[in-house]
C-alpha cells in the first residue's frame, strides 16, 4: 500500500489552493473579520456572569439582574447571527473555489493524451474530481480559518485569565502539557489513519468503476462469487482504516476530559481554599467565570489536532488534485493552420511509433492516399491498423517520420480543427446517457436538427429513431443500453457524418452489425464515401474489395499494397487471408 504524505503547512500548495480564493475575496474578507468577531466576542459573556454574580446576585440587586440578563441575551443573539454568518460564508467560500477548481480538472483531463488513460485508472481520477477535491473544501469550512479562529480564541480567552486572576490562571493551566503531549500522539496517529483511508477509497473507487463497468464479462464467465469475495476484502480494509481512525477518536477524547477533569479539580481546590481564606482572594464570580472558561478553553484545544488532520487531508487531497493538473501529458497543441477547406490527401512517410517509446507498432510506414481515394488496411489483430488510426487523429504523437494531409504536416493543423475534419466510427460504439439527437451532436449549438435528420435519412436510421418513444428526444440510457447493436452502430455513423468531415475512418465499423443492418447501411458508406477520403479497417475481405487501395499490414510493417485484384496476383500475405477466410466460410473463388 502506497503512502501518502503532506505538509499541512506547505507554503506552495496553500498559494496554490488560495489562487481559485481570489475571484471571492470579499467573502474571504469577511470570513477572517468573522473569525476575528468571534475570537472577541467568546470571553465576554463569561466575564458578563462573573460580574452579574458579584455585583447583583450576592448583593440581591433584583433590577441589575434583569439588566444584566438582557444584555447577555442580545450578546447570544449577536454571537449566534456571527457563528451562522461566518459557517455560511466559509462554506461558501470553500463550495465556490472547490467548484472553480473541480471545473478545471476536469478540463484539463479531458484534453490529456489517452496515453495518460493508459496508464491511469479510471476510478482513481473519478476519486481526484470528486471526493479529493471535497477534502480540500474543508480546508475553508473546517481547516485553516476555523484553526486561526480557535487560536485566537485561546489567546484572547487566556489573556482575560490572566487579567482576571493571574494565579488562578497558573492553576488551570498546569495540566496543559499532558493535553499538548496527547495532542501531539493523536495527531500524528489520526494523519497515518487518514492517509490510509484516502488510499483505500481510491482502491475502492477504482475497483467499483472496472467491475460494474464490466460487468457482462463478470456474468458470462460467472465470477460473481470471486469478484464478490475480492470486493469484500478491499472494502474490509476500508471498514479497517475507518475503525482504526474511530479508535484513536475514542481514546483520545476522553484523554481530553480526563485532562479538563484535572483543571477544574484544581481549580475548584485552589478557589475554594481561597474564598475561605480571610480576606477573601478569590470571588464566587471569578470560579463561575474560570469554570466556563475552562470549558471555553479545553473545546478549541481538543478540536484543534481534528482541524489539523482535516487541514492536512485537504492538503493531501490538493497535492493529489494538483499532481493531475500538473501532468505534463497534454498533446502539444502550437499548430494554428485551419484552412477553409481540407481536400483530405493524406502521406505517411517513414512513420515509427511506439505507446511506451520503446516496443515500436509501427515501423518504418510509408504510404499515400490521394484526396477522394479510399483505402483499406488489414492485417492480423495487433498488425498497427488503429494504431494508424490513433496517429493520424494525433491521439498519439509519433517518434520517427512524418504525416501530412493536404501537403501539410499534422503537427501544424489547429487540433480541434485537425480531429473535426478527420470523422471516425469505431467497432466498440459509446454512447451516453443522453438523447439520440445530443448524442449526435454531442452537445454542439451549431449541429441543427434539420442536419441530423439529413445525416439520419443517409444511412437509413431516420425511420427507425421515429419509432423510438420520443424519437430524436429518446434517451439511450449508459452506453446505449436501450438500444441494439446496430442501432447503436448507425447513431455512430450519424455522428460520424453529421459534421461533413473531409476523411472518414470506418474502424471495423459494421463488424457488430447483423447482415440485414449491414445491407441497410452499405450503399449509404458507398455513398457517402464519394467525394471523401476514407479508410477502411476490416477483417472481412469482403467489405474492402472495391478500394483503390488495400495495404497489407504485418507486425506494424507494410508487407503488400495495391487493389484486391492485384494483391491476389502476388500470391502473398493477402492473397493467403482472402483464401483462409474465403474457405473457411465454404466460398468459392
Amino acid at each position: 500500500m502506497s503512502k501518502i504524505t503532506g505538509d499541512a503547512f506547505n507554503v506552495s500548495l496553500l498559494k496554490r489552493v488560495f489562487q481559485y480564493v481570489k475571484p471571492y475575496r470579499r467573502i474571504f474578507i469577511w470570513s477572517v473579520i468573522l473569525t476575528i468577531l468571534l475570537a472577541v466576542v467568546a470571553p465576554v459573556r463569561p466575564f458578563l456572569i462573573k460580574y452579574t454574580l458579584d455585583n447583583y446576585i450576592l448583593k440581591g440587586q433584583y433590577s441589575g439582574l434583569v439588566m444584566m440578563t438582557v444584555v447577555m441575551l442580545v450578546l447570544l443573539v449577536v454571537q449566534s447571527v456571527i457563528q451562522y454568518s461566518h459557517t455560511l460564508l466559509t462554506n461558501t467560500l470553500g463550495q465556490s473555489a472547490i467548484r472553480d477548481l473541480r471545473i478545471n480538472v476536469f478540463n484539463h483531463i479531458t484534453k490529456l493524451r489517452l496515453k495518460f488513460f493508459d496508464k491511469t485508472p479510471i476510478g482513481q481520477l473519478i476519486t481526484r474530481t470528486v471526493s479529493d477535491l471535497e477534502t480540500i473544501s474543508d480546508i475553508f469550512s473546517e481547516g485553516l480559518i476555523v484553526i486561526i479562529g480557535d487560536i485566537l480564541q485561546v489567546i484572547a480567552i487566556i489573556g482575560v485569565m490572566l487579567y482576571a486572576d493571574w494565579s488562578l490562571t497558573l492553576m488551570v493551566l498546569l495540566p496543559m502539557p499532558l493535553l499538548i503531549m496527547a495532542t501531539s500522539v493523536f495527531q500524528k496517529s489520526i494523519k497515518s489513519a487518514f492517509q490510509e483511508i484516502r488510499t483505500e477509497v481510491s482502491n475502492l473507487n477504482t475497483y467499483l468503476q472496472e467491475h460494474i463497468t464490466g460487468i457482462s464479462i463478470i456474468q458470462y464467465f460467472a465470477r460473481e462469487e470471486q469478484e464478490y469475495r475480492k470486493f469484500k476484502k478491499i472494502n474490509s480494509r476500508y471498514r479497517d482504516a475507518n475503525i482504526r481512525s474511530n479508535w484513536y477518536y475514542s481514546i483520545f477524547f476522553p484523554v481530553v476530559e480526563v485532562i479538563s477533569a484535572m483543571s477544574l479539580g484544581l481549580l475548584v481546590w485552589y478557589g475554594a481554599r481561597s474564598i475561605l481564606s480571610k480576606p477573601l482572594d478569590v470571588t464566587p464570580g471569578t470560579i463561575a467565570e474560570f469554570i466556563l472558561y475552562i470549558g471555553m478553553l479545553f473545546r478549541p484545544i481538543r478540536e484543534l489536532a481534528d482541524k489539523f488532520n482535516t487541514l492536512q487531508m485537504g492538503m493531501v487531497g490538493a497535492e493529489r488534485v494538483f499532481k493531475v493538473l500538473d501532468t505534463n501529458e497534454k498533446t502539444v497543441n502550437n499548430g494554428v493552420y485551419t484552412p477553409e477547406k481540407m481536400k483530405g490527401a493524406i502521406s505517411f512517410d517513414r512513420v515509427w511509433f511506439a505507446y511506451n517509446d520503446e516496443n515500436f507498432v509501427l515501423k518504418n510506414l510509408s504510404f499515400t492516399v490521394k484526396a477522394g481515394q479510399t483505402i483499406a488496411m488489414v492485417g492480423a489483430t495487433g498488425a498497427g491498423k488503429s494504431s494508424t488510426i490513433n496517429i493520424l487523429n494525433r491521439f498519439y504523437d509519433i517518434q520517427q517520420g512524418e504525416i501530412k494531409i493536404d501537403g501539410v504536416n499534422i503537427d501544424d493543423y489547429e487540433l480541434s480543427y485537425l480531429r473535426n475534419k478527420i470523422a471516425t466510427v469505431l467497432q466498440d460504439v459509446f454512447l451516453f446517457s443522453d438523447t439520440i439527437f445530443n448524442n449526435i451532436t454531442l452537445n454542439n449549438p451549431s449541429v441543427t436538427m434539420e442536419e441530423v435528420v439529413d445525416a439520419a435519412k443517409k444511412v437509413g436510421a431516420h425511420d427507425f429513431i421515429e419509432r423510438l418513444p420520443g424519437g430524436y428526444q429518446y434517451n439511450v440510457m449508459e452506453r446505449g443500453a436501450t438500444l441494439s447493436a446496430g442501432q447503436a452502430q448507425l447513431i455512430s455513423f450519424i455522428r460520424a457524418l453529421v459534421y461533413n468531415p473531409s476523411i472518414l475512418v470506418l474502424d471495423e465499423a459494421t463488424s457488430s452489425v447483423d447482415t440485414e443492418t449491414e445491407m441497410l447501411i452499405q450503399n449509404a458508406i458507398d455513398r457517402l464515401m464519394k467525394g471523401r477520403t476514407s479508410i477502411v479497417i476490416a477483417h472481412r475481405l469482403s467489405t474492402i474489395q472495391k478500394a483503390d487501395q488495400i495495404i497489407v499490414l504485418d507486425k506494424g510493417e507494410i508487407k503488400e499494397i495495391g487493389n484486391h485484384q492485384e494483391l491476389l496476383k502476388l500470391d502473398g500475405y493477402y492473397r493467403r487471408l482472402y483464401d483462409l477466410q474465403f474457405n473457411s466460410v465454404g466460398i468459392a473463388k
